[in-house]
């Protein structure tokens, strides 16, 4: 293999010659051969607009030339455009700080940068320090660049994907809503429900879901660029925050602002715990509604096969025929995973002494995650099961009138306790619903007939 030879403080060291990074980068690489796990490249993405930003604050505010400028903003534009993303080898398990995929962005950053320059014939020398990383330490840009990450990804990748699977049970809970069947509490029959009525109440938790993302997605905008170090902004202009945060949402489109409190910044990450808190609560949801959906849809002979879902692949390699509702269990996998990364989040949150958290790289590998999982399952969920969905019909009535619950209809009229006892004399004799009223003497079959109508019980009068 061909090498270059690069050097930081700690002296020289090989480098692949058709690698972009530098020494510090090298270095990180051979002192964390830890897991599979690599930064994820959207967090390059964030470093990438948090160097263009600084870049331009810096100009503006004296600090970088024009022609380092435009340097350093032409690097960036290329990993922006995904043409480097082979330079960023780095792995999440590294220092809590992300110090070092800070260097490696700045690394990449200079050298593209002094390419470019030579093919201007300029001379300069960007240095990955002084220049890419004028005004800034990791201890800002990481936090910066999270949530930068964090936010593009939940408005490009996650809400898309619920809008697509909230408006599709808004069509079905629309299409089915003069479909009554019997509805279910505790695994038992209950009193009859519309079908797109139960299909709204999985409509609902998206909307629910949406708004309390909505919500939480808005202080992820704070970031921490401007405290440097320790959150006092040292070794930068007190008006560099401002301005970084004003060309990230210029070259992005969103309302980024710096951190009113950069200490805060520094130190906690309580805006991304409660943001994963909704990512949880969505996972619940998602877990729930696919469920409900398999138990829906189980038999075919021997379940409840109310609805009818898509038949993708085969579901068993012994049993012929045998088709499973396989995207009901990826979605309900996909919620474990985000629970658990709900718990890893809240606890790394808590973890750091005094003035820096130092398990940024975890909180942001599990956030990153949970949105990719959430997003990905939920487009697929939609496109692979939940288009499909339709009422079995002869099912749906033959429950609806074999019901004892429809019994409920005459508490008003007989009491509960009466009531009661038609269908306990139901049950125990293998009688009709109506058989056991006439036989109790309580009920005559022309009462029976005008108190009993389901349609008459799926909404309140």
């Amino acid at each position: 293999m061909s090498v270059r030879i690069e050097h930081d403080t700690f002296g020289e060291i090989e480098v692949p010659a058709d690698k972009y990074w530098g020494a510090q980068t090298e270095r990180s690489k051979r002192n964390f051969p830890v897991g599979k796990e690599r930064m994820p490249i959207e967090v390059v993405y964030g470093f990438a607009q948090l160097k263009r930003g600084a870049a331009l604050a810096n100009h503006e505010l004296g600090k970088l030339s024009d022609v380092r400028k435009d340097a350093i903003v032409h690097a960036c534009d290329r990993i922006l455009n995904k043409e480097l993303d082979e330079h960023f080898p780095l792995v999440v398990w590294q220092t809590g700080s992300g110090t070092q995929s800070n260097m490696n962005v700045n690394e990449v950053v200079s050298y593209v940068a002094n390419q470019y320059l030579e093919e201007q014939n300029e001379a300069a020398d960007i240095h990955p320090n002084d220049d890419v990383n004028k005004s800034q330490s990791s201890n800002d840009t990481f936090p910066t660049a999270m949530h930068v990450a964090l936010y593009t990804e939940i408005e490009t990748k996650l809400e898309p994907a619920l809008k697509s699977l909230r408006d599709t049970f808004k069509d079905k809970e629309q299409r089915f809503q003069e479909i009554i069947k019997i509805g279910r509490t505790h695994l038992q029959d209950a009193t009859p429900i519309r079908l797109g009525q139960e299909i709204s109440g999985w409509r609902y938790m998206l909307d629910r879901c949406e708004t309390l993302l909505h919500e939480s997605k808005a202080h992820i905008l704070n970031l921490a660029i401007g405290g440097t170090a320790v959150g006092t902004g040292i070794n930068a202009h007190p008006e560099f925050g401002n301005k970084v945060a004003k060309f990230i949402s210029q070259n992005t489109g969103y309302p980024f602002v710096s951190s009113e409190n950069k200490f805060h910044a520094l130190t906690s990450h309580d805006e991304v715990v409660q943001l994963h808190g909704t990512l949880k609560a969505l996972a619940a949801d998602l877990t729930k509604i696919a469920n409900d959906v398999r138990w829906l849809a189980s038999g075919p002979r021997a379940g409840l096969a109310e609805i009818s879902i898509p038949e993708n692949e085969p579901g068993s390699s012994i049993m012929p025929g045998k088709v499973n509702p396989t995207q009901c269990e990826m979605l309900t996998m996909v919620g474990v995973q985000v629970m658990g990364n709900d718990a890893a989040v809240g606890i790394a949150s808590s973890q750091g002494n005094f003035e820096l958290n130092v398990y940024k790289p975890v909180i942001m590998h599990n956030t990153l995650q949970s949105i990719y999982l959430l997003a990905d399952g939920m487009q697929t969920f939609n496109d692979n099961c939940a288009v499909g969905i339709e009422p079995i019909s002869e099912n749906i009535d033959n429950y609806l009138n074999q019901s004892l619950m429809l019994v409920t209809a005459l508490n008003p009229h007989i009491g509960y306790e009466k009531a009661a006892q038609i269908a306990k004399k139901a049950h125990k004799e293998g009688l009709t619903l109506k058989a056991s009223a006439i036989q109790s003497g309580y009920v005559t079959e022309e009462q029976f007939e005008e108190w009993i109508k389901p349609e008459d019980m799926v909404n309140p009068k």
